[in-house]
C-alpha cells in the first residue's frame, strides 16, 4: 500500500548543501525573481518606484529580461499583449500607490480579454498597512481593494517565506481558464530585508483544467446533430484556449455557419465557405443568427458588441460554452456549459454526428452578398481601401494591435486576420492608448515578425512616451497613426446625437518630427502610397512611424 508521504521527493546531498548555504546578500526581491524564474518566466515588464526597489535590484542578479516602459498603464498593455501572444503569464512589476493605480485601465482590458498578466506590486512598509493613516509616501487605506473588482485573484504577502507560494498561486490563477490578470502585493520592508531562505528552484503551479460535464455535452451534441439551421458564434475564448482547429473541425462536421466576435477574430478562417466573417454590426448577420434553430455560442458572453448592441433576439435554442461562470446565461437563456472552449469543442466533435446540409454554404454566400451590398451603397471607398492596403502590406503571420479609432472599428467587422491570435484590439474594456504599447509587448514576445500598431491621433498621444521604449529595445513595430485632428469616432457620435461636437478637436504635434526626435524613422503617407510605404516600414529593422492624414467615416449602424 502506497501512502502520500511515500511520494515525497527527497533532496540530493548537493541540493541539501546548497539549501543550507544560500548565497549572501539576497533579499525578498530575490525570492520574487527566483520564483518567477522557477515558474518558467523569461521576461518581465514594469516601472521602478521607491517601494519596489528591492525587486528591481534583484533583477540584475537574475536571468530575467527586463523591459521597462515609461508609463505603468502602457507597461500593463505590453504585458497584456505578451500574455496573449505567448499564452504565458506575463509578469508586471509595479510600485505602490500612484504607480499601481496607473495600471488599472490596462488590467481592466486584460480582464476583459482574458490575458494572463501577473501584476506584482510593492506596498508601503508593513507597519503602515491596515488603514491606520500613518502618512507614508504613496499610502492607500487599502491598496488591494482598488484592484479586487478588476483582477481574477488578489494575493497578499506579509513575510518573505510567503513570497514563493503566493506568486505560484497567482501564476496558477492567471493561467487557469479563463485566463486573466492577478494581483500580488509585497511590503517594501519584506522586499528589502535580507533573507537566509534557500534559493527558490523549480516551482509547480500547473493550471487547473476545466472540462465540460459529459451529460451536458451529450445534450448539446444531440441538439446540434439534429438541428435544421445550426449556427456558431465564436468569441475570444476560442482564441485564448487555442481551439481554432477544434472549431473548424466541428463546424465542418455539422455544416454550421460560423461568425466570429470582434474578440474572436481569427478563430475561424475568413474565406472558408462556412464563414460569416465578423459582420456583427450588420442587421443581415443578426437576422441570420436569430433564425438559427440551434445556436452554439463558444467563448462569448454575447455582450453589447457581440449582440449588435443588445438588439439580437434569438428564436432558437442556445448552447453556451464559457470558462467564465458569470457569463453563462448572462444575456440569454441557454444550455450553459462551464468549460474551457478547447475541451468542450473536443467533446462535441467526439459525440456529435455528421450533418449534411446542402444549403448552409449557399445561405452564407447570400448573407455576405447582402452585407457587401449594404456597405457599397454608403459610398465609403476610402475606409475599405485603407484596410485592403494594410492587409496587402502586413505579412500573414504578423500580429496587429488596434487602438480605439475609426479604422479599428472598421477592422473589427471587415479585416481578415489570416491566422488565429494575430489581430488584437482594446475592444474588451474600450480604453484609449492600447495599440502601440501592446504592439511593443508582442514584439518582445517574438522579435522574428514585424508587428503593426494602428492608432488615431487622439489615442496616439497616450503612448508617445513609448517611442523611447521602442528605440531603446529596438523593437520591430511599425506604428500607423491616422491623423484626423481629434477624437474622430466621438466627433461622429456627438454630431449624430446633437448636431455638433464638443471637446473632440485636438491640437497635436508634428508626429513625424516628434518620432524622429526619439531616433525613430517616420514618414507621411497617403491612401495611394500606403501599401508601398507600410511594406517598406514593416520590412525595415527596428521601430518606425507612418502618419496618414485622413478623415474617415463609419458605416451606418443597423441597431437604431
Amino acid at each position: 500500500m502506497t501512502h502520500d508521504h511515500d511520494l515525497v521527493l527527497r533532496p540530493t546531498a548537493a541540493q541539501t548543501t546548497a539549501a543550507l548555504n544560500p548565497p549572501r546578500g539576497r533579499n525578498g526581491g530575490d525570492l520574487v525573481v527566483e520564483t518567477l524564474t522557477g515558474l518558467g518566466a523569461t521576461t518581465v515588464f514594469g516601472l521602478p518606484g521607491q517601494h519596489a526597489l528591492g525587486m528591481f535590484d534583484a533583477l540584475r542578479r537574475s536571468s530575467l529580461s527586463y523591459v521597462g516602459l515609461r508609463v505603468e498603464n502602457n507597461a500593463g498593455f505590453a504585458a497584456d499583449a505578451y500574455g496573449r501572444i505567448t499564452g504565458e503569464a506575463a509578469p508586471l512589476l509595479l510600485s505602490t500607490g500612484p504607480g499601481a493605480l496607473t495600471s488599472l485601465a490596462a488590467l481592466q482590458e486584460a480582464a476583459a480579454a482574458s490575458a494572463p498578466v501577473l501584476a506584482i506590486s510593492s506596498q508601503i512598509p508593513s507597519a503602515g498597512i491596515g488603514g491606520g493613516r500613518h502618512g507614508y509616501l504613496h499610502e492607500l487605506r487599502d491598496q488591494k481593494a482598488s484592484f479586487r473588482d478588476i483582477v481574477k485573484s488578489v494575493h497578499t504577502v506579509r513575510t518573505a517565506s510567503q513570497i514563493p507560494s503566493a506568486i505560484a498561486e497567482a501564476w496558477e490563477s492567471a493561467l487557469t481558464a479563463p485566463h486573466g490578470p492577478v494581483w500580488i502585493e509585497i511590503p517594501q520592508d519584506v522586499l528589502l530585508a535580507e533573507t537566509a531562505l534557500p534559493v527558490v528552484t523549480a516551482m509547480d503551479a500547473t493550471p487547473r483544467e476545466l472540462p465540460p460535464r459529459p451529460e451536458l455535452t451529450a445534450v448539446a451534441a444531440h441538439l446540434l446533430s439534429n438541428a435544421a439551421r445550426p449556427a456558431i458564434i465564436a468569441g475570444g475564448g476560442v482564441v485564448r484556449s487555442d481551439a481554432s482547429g477544434k472549431l473548424l473541425a466541428l463546424a465542418e462536421k455539422l455544416n454550421a455557419p460560423v461568425v466570429t466576435t470582434f474578440g474572436g477574430k481569427g478563430a475561424f478562417p475568413w474565406t472558408h465557405p462556412l464563414s460569416l466573417q465578423s459582420w456583427l454590426e450588420d442587421r443581415h448577420t443578426t437576422d441570420f443568427l436569430e433564425d438559427a434553430d440551434v445556436l452554439l455560442v463558444v467563448g462569448s458572453g454575447l455582450g453589447e458588441l457581440s449582440s449588435n448592441y443588445h438588439t439580437f433576439s434569438p428564436r432558437g435554442r442556445i448552447i453556451q460554452i464559457d470558462a467564465d461562470l458569470g457569463k453563462l446565461e448572462s444575456n440569454h437563456p441557454a444550455l450553459g456549459i462551464h468549460a474551457d472552449a478547447r475541451l468542450a469543442l473536443s467533446a462535441l466533435i467526439e459525440t456529435a454526428e455528421d450533418r449534411e446540409d446542402e444549403r448552409a454554404r449557399e445561405r452564407v454566400r447570400e448573407v455576405l452578398a447582402k452585407v457587401r451590398e449594404g456597405i457599397a451603397s454608403q459610398d465609403l471607398p476610402l475606409e475599405q481601401r485603407l484596410l485592403a492596403s494594410i492587409r496587402e502590406a502586413l505579412p500573414a503571420t504578423s500580429p496587429s494591435f488596434w487602438d480605439m479609432t475609426i479604422l479599428a472599428y472598421w477592422a473589427w467587422s471587415a479585416f481578415d486576420p489570416r491566422h488565429p491570435n494575430t489581430m488584437h484590439s482594446a475592444q474588451g474594456a474600450g480604453g484609449l492608448g492600447y495599440g502601440f504599447p501592446a504592439a511593443l509587448g508582442a514584439a518582445v514576445a517574438d522579435r522574428t515578425r514585424p508587428v503593426l500598431a494602428v492608432s488615431g491621433d487622439g489615442g496616439a498621444m497616450y503612448s508617445i512616451a513609448e517611442l523611447a521604449t521602442a528605440r531603446q529595445h529596438n523593437l520591430p513595430v511599425t506604428w500607423l497613426i491616422v491623423d484626423d485632428g481629434g477624437y474622430g469616432i466621438l466627433r461622429e457620435y456627438m454630431t449624430d446625437a446633437f448636431d455638433e461636437a464638443t471637446g473632440t478637436e485636438l491640437a497635436r504635434p508634428d508626429f513625424v518630427a516628434l518620432a524622429e526626435s526619439f531616433g525613430v524613422p517616420a514618414h507621411r503617407t497617403t491612401p495611394e502610397t500606403l501599401t508601398e510605404d507600410l511594406s517598406k516600414s514593416l520590412s525595415a529593422p527596428g521601430p518606425s512611424v507612418l502618419v496618414l492624414p485622413a478623415l474617415l467615416r463609419m458605416f451606418a449602424p443597423t441597431h437604431l
